[in-house]
């Protein structure tokens, strides 16, 4: 029943030790003999055999139901990179090859997300207890990519930079109406209206984030001038001087992406300004991973710039800029995944060692993804008249410089009701 994996492991892992100690006790050692080595236990002939003929839904599922460990010193995360690492280099066996095929086949019908079916979905994650959140995010509870503009950053830091990152490429006035589509726990809108002095309107499905964004709104003194709505964005129909959407693209469904791109056409005013910020798939259209979509983001998909931009395009927008941001993501995911071991019992007091298990291999799998096998993300800027931003990019410059002198001025936004 270990043949299988066996062969398999055989076959990827080319540097590196991975240890493994086999559902008969045995210890066999894979690669070249180099570095430390990582530490794994195989417990059962079934989970050896899952694993071998499916790695992309049973390593997880394995991980969680503790038939598969890590030991010696050894973390998840570890045994994920090497696997990664090695990985690289190999095609996909061809049993994993016909599985991922059958998902792409089927990914217009995991990812179709009509309105009332799009809201459970984000329940499903979104709406997990808020104590839960606090334990590895940033106090602004920022839930996407950080920016990080120095090597020695801190996560908070980056978080902000993010944000003002975003602001300046909006290059919002005073007064201007702006949309966040997927709003969070409402740190940008917050930093939009107080920074940039917009008037910021913000939608979200998760019932958590709409309570405590606006609670936030009360605490700070601008719920005049920010609200968030408990809304599905094909609801609105008022226009906007400014659009901006970070993370919320996701969960959209490759076969929503024409709707969502005519919504965003006719919600944006004539010489309006729009962001949209997204995870990418470097490496070209593909499915999602089955663990994921089983466990954590249910019909979600992570799209290639290759299936977003024909969109844009068709819906008579006009694209006006586009940045890629490399292992930005690798570096938010590994802060998450240090502070949320630091706090695992705390984790395991709201939920359980499942669950613990569970959100542990989430985090070490996704920061594998951004570091070792090509995931990323995309800030596309487009508008519907090319006149509405200057000519060239210098602008951004300047208005992150002076969003920084204004933002280092202020105190942090904090993510929880004041104490």
């Amino acid at each position: 029943m270990y043949a299988l994996l066996d062969r398999a492991l055989k076959t990827v892992m080319e540097k590196g030790t991975l240890r493994v100690t086999g559902p008969d006790g045995k210890v066999r050692d894979y690669g070249d003999g180099s570095g430390t080595p990582v530490n794994i236990t195989i417990k059962t002939p079934l989970a050896a055999t899952k694993i071998a003929a499916d790695a992309d839904l049973y390593l997880g599922e394995c991980y969680m139901e503790g038939s598969l460990d890590v030991s010696g010193g050894t973390t998840i995360y570890d045994a994920l990179a090497l696997l990664a690492d090695n990985a690289q280099a190999h095609k996909m066996p061809k049993i994993a090859k016909a599985a991922n095929a059958v998902r792409i086949a089927l990914k217009r019908v995991d990812q179709y997300n009509p309105v009332g079916k799009a809201k459970n979905n984000v329940a499903h994650h979104y709406d997990l207890s808020g104590a839960l959140y606090d334990l590895f995010l940033d106090r602004d509870r920022q839930y996407s990519c950080a920016y990080f503009e120095t090597d020695d950053g801190s996560l908070e830091d980056a978080q902000l930079a993010k944000k003002r990152h975003l602001a300046a490429k909006l290059d919002i006035k005073p007064g201007m109406k702006v949309l966040d589509i997927g709003s969070g726990w409402g740190g940008l809108g917050l930093y939009i209206a107080e920074i940039c002095g917009a008037e910021v309107t913000g939608v979200t499905l998760s019932e958590e984030q709409y309570k405590l964004s606006n609670e936030r709104a009360e605490q700070r003194g601008v719920s005049d001038r920010v609200q968030f709505l408990l809304k599905d964005y094909r609801h609105l129909d008022t226009r906007f001087d400014r659009i901006v959407s970070v993370g919320m693209f996701e969960h959209v469904g490759v076969g929503h992406f024409k709707e969502f791109f005519t919504k965003v056409n006719s919600l944006l005013k004539d010489d309006g300004v729009a962001v949209l910020h997204s995870i990418n798939r470097s490496a070209g259209p593909d499915a999602t991973s089955a663990w994921i979509k089983k466990y954590i983001f249910p019909g979600g998909y992570i799209p290639a710039l290759s299936e977003v931009l024909p969109y844009i395009e068709k819906s008579g927008l006009y694209v006006t800029d586009i940045e890629i941001l490399r292992l930005h993501y690798a570096r938010t995911l590994r802060e998450w995944y240090l502070r949320f071991a630091d706090h695992r019992e705390r984790a395991k007091e709201l939920y359980d060692e499942r669950f613990c298990r569970m959100w542990e291999f989430y985090l070490a799998v996704s920061e594998c993804a951004f570091r070792y096998v090509g995931m990323n993300n995309f800030q596309i800027q487009f508008v519907k008249n090319q006149n509405a931003l200057p000519l060239t990019r210098n602008y951004m410059v300047a208005e992150e410089d002076r969003l920084r002198e204004i933002d280092s001025r202020l105190p942090r936004f904090k993510s929880v009701p004041a104490e």
